[in-house]
């Protein structure tokens, strides 16, 4: 049998132990032979520290994979089945920025939502289309899994731009929305199905099934009912909504759009925070301190429990379950960022969209969604014209396009108050900018 190459770009992430053991669950079904973990220069640390941990990992269960590190993507990528990206251009510094300049204008400062994700979209798109150009090169055949965020957006520059046919991309919201629906309901996660269909962190469930019998308002009652809760991904609080809103909304939504549904509220929560110097960024470097001094005990084998304060928790063992379907032809049904094809009407066919598709050793199959609720068309169908303009926009070093992708952007009031905010952060991340010619 042949042993199976994965290759993680972003290797020193702190995600990468989820990933590690994701591959250690399922090694009788995915025969993986060797990992290599990337990283840039600025990321050797923690690429040494996550590596060490995860060789410890692999020793402990032991198996017979071999876990490469280095600096030398090129490498790395050589005859690579599978490449999975978790990518951070700027570190979290750059977050920070993306945070702190809008909310200093008291816009709301996200890093994937808004002018957040818009920033990180523009440092990260022309890194993956460099990228690309190696895999095109050195392995061709593999499968390209990204979490790199915006994912959505990144998966179609990828997919429009690269010339790699075989991309898909992954968040980690719509598992989150599964487990903890199944953890209320006091259900086994396997005995649940839920249809997804949107965006990448504009996904809505359509509906919820319990052992295919169709439970979706009894699910709803725990998004309305004060005395019911639903655990929320660990960057964006769980708020519920209006009894009469959310029956009428008639679909599950997930954690971000409480960004759209409760603007107000989310951007004084945000400002507060911001008055005491804090932002989610300044959270994030905390936590991934504190993880990185855990990583390093020598005596630790297991993902520690600690990883799951991370926003992106379960991001590296739904790439794990992917890899898995795809590898073994399974054509279970998951969701993931994919290129529409017709599943969502009246989005274009190259466009993607995160919704529920079966998964087979050629790729994902969407499922035929038709038109959306018209409860969040609109909305869907707005954010998906800010996307198609920002990749564009990075992708071109178009100061025009990203100036009205940013203004037609719903969580941004007006046309003076995005070029005040996109001027300060093009100047503001200016090294990693250069299509703009800053």
């Amino acid at each position: 049998m042949k042993k199976l190459k994965i290759v993680t770009l972003g290797g020193g992430s702190s995600y990468t132990p989820e990933l590690i053991e994701g591959f250690i669950k399922r090694h009788t079904s995915l025969p993986v032979g060797e990992i290599w973990l990337v990283d840039v220069a600025e990321g050797e640390e923690k690429l040494k520290i996550v590596g060490a941990l995860a060789q410890r990992m692999v020793e402990k269960a032991g198996l017979d994979i071999d876990i490469h590190l280095t600096l030398d993507r090129r490498t790395a990528l050589q005859g690579a089945d599978f490449v999975t990206t978790q990518l951070r251009v700027g570190q979290l510094a750059a977050r920070e920025k993306d945070e702190r300049i809008p909310l200093s204008h008291g816009l709301l400062g996200q890093e994937t939502n808004g002018v957040g994700g818009m920033m990180k979209a523009f440092r990260t798109i022309p890194v993956m289309l460099d990228i690309a150009k190696d895999i095109k090169e050195l392995c061709p055949d593999a499968w390209v899994i990204n979490f790199t965020n915006p994912s959505g957006m990144v998966t179609e520059a990828l997919i429009k731009y690269s010339g790699l046919s075989k991309v898909i991309g992954l968040c980690n919201v719509p598992i989150h929305i599964e487990m903890n629906i199944a953890k209320c309901l006091g259900v086994d996660v396997s005995r649940l199905q839920i249809t997804f269909a949107g965006l990448n962190h504009l996904v809505q469930g359509l509906d919820v099934f319990l052992d295919g019998r169709r439970i979706t308002d009894r699910v709803l009652e725990y998004y309305y009912d004060p005395d019911k809760n639903i655990e929320s991904v660990r960057n964006v609080a769980f708020k519920h909504y209006e009894k009469d809103f959310i029956l009428g909304l008639g679909v599950i939504p997930c954690p971000y759009h409480n960004y759209y549904f409760k603007s107000g509220i989310m951007l004084q929560e945000e400002l507060e925070e911001f008055k005491k110097t804090s932002t989610r960024a300044s959270v994030v470097q905390e936590v991934e301190k504190q993880l990185f001094e855990i990583y390093k005990d020598s005596g630790l084998k297991d993902k520690p429990v600690q990883l799951e304060q991370r926003g992106g928790a379960f991001y590296s063992d739904a790439a794990c379950r992917l890899i898995d379907s795809i590898y073994n032809d399974r054509r279970d049904i998951q969701p993931v960022d994919v290129k529409n094809n017709g599943a969502i009407r009246g989005i274009d066919d190259d466009c993607v969209v995160e919704v529920s598709s079966v998964i087979t050793k050629k790729g994902p199959i969407p499922l035929n969604i038709g038109k959306l609720p018209t409860a969040v068309n609109g909305l869907v169908q707005q954010l998906k014209a800010f996307e198609i303009l920002t990749i564009e926009a990075a992708v071109e070093g178009n100061y025009q396009k990203a100036l009205t992708a940013l203004t037609i952007n719903p969580l941004t009031p007006s046309d003076q108050m995005a070029k005040i905010v996109l001027d300060e952060l093009l100047e503001a991340h200016k090294e990693y900018l250069p299509q703009f010619r800053i």
